[in-house]
């Protein structure tokens, strides 16, 4: 059986929830040994029992990303155990409502420690640690929300579209140790919180399911396999020469 990933060690932060959670695993059955950064144990639990059925080897790290102690943390163990880092998938993230002309200051803080905080000193780490073994790879998670998105969302817009600028960054000023960073836009796709934002705001998932697929050009919500190929791609040395791109898996959908 082909593994693209063997011997590759990669570090996925929120990976005890939704695509997180599906990659962590499907990062392991490709042949890389995971390391699960979240704060859900039981889940992380689960998949390591999984992944222990491929034959590989995983750990997990509890992780509150709004302190940078536990980013740092994150990269210590992982090197800790496997002696090396040669991925980070950047998936952590908090979508809550946010206009601009409403949003409180407690909720763009969250918004922005969570999804760009943690991520520029998850960098950090990965960084420190992959010129230690010739290079890795680094992926951002991505939304279409980054070139202005919906009204209702501009925190999290702004901390998406900041992302940009960080992997741009990297991959302009890191090239030259091999550590190269991409952008992949994930589409609209019915993970535990969205759907849980969806029930607060008196939806349910079968009501998002239709209201979305009469929205998406491709005529359904993405689904958590739907981002699985381009992912191992991007942590496996087919990529080796492809940093600072930034591309779209989302049905078609731009908001």
């Amino acid at each position: 059986m082909n593994k693209p990933l063997k011997e590759k060690v990669i570090v996925v932060s929120g990976g005890t929830k939704g695509v997180g959670k599906t990659i962590s695993e499907e990062f392991a059955k490709a042949g890389a040994k995971v390391v699960i950064g979240g704060r859900d144990e039981d889940a992380a639990r689960k998949s390591i029992k999984i992944i222990k059925t491929y034959g590989s080897e995983a750990i997990f790290v509890h992780t509150d990303l709004e302190k940078v102690e536990d980013c740092k943390k994150l990269f210590d163990e992982a090197a800790n155990k496997f002696g090396k880092i040669d991925g980070f998938f950047n998936y952590a993230g908090v979508t809550p409502i946010s206009p601009l002309d409403t949003c409180d200051e407690e909720t763009f803080n969250q918004v922005m420690n969570v999804n760009f905080r943690a991520c520029f000193f998850c960098c950090q780490q990965a960084i420190k640690y992959m010129r230690m073994n010739g290079g890795g790879s680094i992926v951002f998670t991505g939304s279409a929300h980054a070139w202005g998105g919906e009204k209702d969302r501009a925190a999290y817009a702004c901390s998406k579209g900041v992302l940009i600028t960080l992997m741009e960054h990297i991959a302009h000023n890191y090239a030259s140790e091999m550590i190269r960073c991409n952008y992949l836009t994930l589409g609209w796709t019915p993970t535990e919180g969205e759907v849980a934002l969806r029930k607060q705001q008196g939806e349910t998932e079968a009501q998002l399911r239709k209201r979305a697929a009469n929205t998406i050009p491709m005529g359904r919500m993405l689904e958590r396999h739907d981002y699985v190929e381009a992912l191992i791609y991007l942590m496996s040395d087919s990529s080796a020469m492809m940093t600072g791109s930034t591309f779209r898996i989302t049905a078609g959908e731009y908001i």
